[in-house]
């Protein structure tokens, strides 16, 4: 199953205020780069980001989830309406994630 348009115009309108984030398309999937770092993606109408420790410490019991068959697990995002967490979300994701290796 892909991801509605209807979830990825919501997603955005969340993720409007926090700033600087893009979608790119991907086989029916979003992926999310939050200051031009890869940082998750909407799949399946979820929103999954990275698993890194400090998301945990946001996310708190957050569950894993796979993006797809034969992908490494990720948080699913469930509380995405509160702008604040999904800012600071993002911001550690950015301060941790290294810069992608240019090919």
């Amino acid at each position: 199953m892909a991801t509605s348009k209807s979830y990825l115009d919501f997603i955005t309108d969340i993720l409007r205020s926090v700033g600087d984030v893009t979608f790119r398309p991907m086989m029916g999937e979003y992926l999310l780069y939050y200051r031009g770092k890869l940082v998750g993606g909407i799949y399946d109408d979820r929103l999954l980001v990275k698993p890194i420790p400090s998301v945990k410490e946001i996310l708190g019991d957050a569950p894993l989830a796979l993006p797809y068959e034969g992908a490494k697990e990720m948080f699913l995002v469930e509380d995405i309406e509160d702008g604040d967490r999904m800012r600071l979300l993002l911001e550690k994701l950015y301060e941790e994630l290294p810069v992608a290796k240019r090919k």
